[in-house]
């Protein structure tokens, strides 16, 4: 997506939810040196009591469909779904009876925060656009909480982002993911334990942004050539710093069976100074940062696919993928998911053959990881609605695609491209107790999320104003709008 001429792809206390806070699970601690974390995850699960939802279409995201089910939370999980559940003497009871019930939903791609409302450019951090190779740059030290973006986000029923740097360079940073919710840090909105992503992109913004300085790259073949050469510094610096074997001790005839000491500690190699912009590269080459990469084009998606077989590393997904129809069982078979719009397309040279039908192509074969993302501060309020889109082109094409299925689109499969869906992404027992409670289907046109719960507290619900959080930024708006009419404030 493209920010004003950059190529870029509060906290309101809810009433009644002020009760003891409890810690999330630790993340646990990284055995790589490429992905310690100096900046953890602070997040704390808002306290919350047994919830026992009745009577609903649930959406389980594992493609199941239960009529007139039940979801029981509790203890900031999901304990049971299924029909007549019991429920503890104190659960709050909500009858969900003609509603629809889901997963929260998942954005896998999106720039709040970053690129936050308003859209000043004070508030333009997402591109780091001083070199085309930039991975020792972070989103997260961009985040601005307040954007009252994430709130809206809620509102349609999203309880997990990744955030990521915007497509300006060949390799733009590192995103972060995040539970939305209201915090005055982003290390209180960091998902405990999730990986981080590694923002690259392929094809126009790169060349145009460092062609324009005449600079590399200038063409495809100079972003080719860009991403080779920071990957073969990358896997030089793993060689340097991996930890060596420990040679075997020397013994002479005359030496005894327990030698005194090899002095094996000062003779360790550190591998020298660190490098921020190689840990990053290092971390995806050993998989413990995963890939996300803009990409349109199919012969683009296919160079970067053979790029990752020369260096080692794994995709975890192509992001906007226009032209990702064209190559879907390649993309299954390598276990590499699609998150793509649902009729973007024909903005620009690389996104002209498009087609309406690309996402439900992508979600044919087997072992298929199709995804509907947003790339938008607006499209991220209704992404529901997007997926309905792909829906209604597929049975015009004579491709009928159910509600239990559509709805892995933005909830598994996004936690699968995450590197976060044993925790969340699907109603099962023991995960999250991350749910959306909808005034009927989903993916009707007049869909809308009432109730949000994540971590099995309820902090949305579009009946009670008290749980309708408002960033610090917004608090105070309208009173300000209502005193400069009235001549008040100059």
């Amino acid at each position: 997506m493209l920010r004003p001429f950059l190529a870029g792809c509060g906290l309101a206390l809810l009433a009644s939810a002020a009760q003891a806070a409890t810690a999330a699970p630790a993340a646990p601690a990284s055995t790589s040196r490429y992905t310690q974390d100096p900046y953890p995850s602070t997040y704390k699960a808002l306290g919350s009591g047994p919830v026992l939802l009745q009577h609903a279409t649930v959406l389980t995201g594992t493609g199941q469909r239960l009529d007139n089910a039940d979801v029981l939370l509790q203890g900031g999980k999901i304990v049971a779904v299924g029909s007549a559940l019991d429920a503890p003497a104190d659960a709050a009871r909500v009858d969900a009876t003609g509603k629809w019930i889901t997963p929260g939903i998942i954005d896998v791609h999106s720039h709040l925060g970053v690129y936050p409302s308003p859209g000043v450019g004070a508030h333009a951090d997402g591109n780091e656009m001083t070199s085309p190779v930039t991975p020792n740059v972070w989103a997260e030290h961009s985040i601005w909480p307040q954007d009252p973006g994430f709130e809206t986000a809620l509102a349609g029923g999203i309880t997990s982002l990744q955030i990521l740097p915007g497509s300006g360079n060949l390799i733009g940073g590192r995103g972060v993911t995040l539970k939305n919710v209201p915090a005055t840090s982003y290390q209180a909105m960091k998902f405990p334990g999730a990986p981080w992503g590694l923002k690259m992109a392929c094809g126009e913004n790169p060349k145009r942004v460092y062609g324009s300085r005449n600079v590399s790259p200038g063409t495809r073949m100079g972003n080719v050539a860009g991403y080779r050469a920071a990957f073969i510094d990358a896997s030089e610096y793993l060689r340097k710093t991996s930890p060596k074997a420990a040679a075997p001790a020397k013994k002479r005839w005359w030496q005894s069976s327990t030698p005194a000491s090899n002095n094996a500690d000062s003779e360790k190699d550190t591998g020298g100074k660190r490098d921020l912009k190689l840990d990053t590269l290092a971390g995806a080459i050993k998989g413990d940062i995963l890939v996300h990469i803009h990409c349109y084009r199919a012969d683009e998606m296919t160079t970067m696919l053979d790029l990752a077989k020369e260096f080692g590393f794994k995709i975890a997904a192509f992001h906007h993928g226009v032209e990702a129809y064209k190559i879907a069982d390649r993309l299954a078979q390598e276990n590499v998911c699609g998150a793509l719009w649902a009729d973007w397309w024909g903005f620009k040279m690389e996104a002209f053959d498009g087609i309406q039908e690309n996402l439900a192509m992508v979600d044919r074969p087997a072992n298929s990881c199709a995804i509907v993302h947003s790339d938008s501060e607006e499209g991220i309020q209704r992404l529901n609605q997007e997926a309905a889109k792909v829906m209604a082109h597929a049975r015009l094409a004579g491709i009928d695609i159910a509600p239990e299925r559509a709805i892995g689109w933005l909830t598994r499969n996004p936690a699968k491209a995450l590197g976060i869906v044993e925790r969340t992404g699907t109603l099962e027992p023991g995960k999250m107790g991350d749910v959306v409670v909808w005034n009927g289907n989903p993916f009707s046109v007049y869909a809308k999320a009432e109730q949000v719960y994540i971590d099995g507290a309820r902090v949305y619900d579009r009946a009670d104003p008290s749980r309708q959080p408002k960033s610090d930024f917004m608090l105070g708006q309208p009173a300000a709008q209502t005193a400069t009419q009235a001549g008040g404030v100059r």
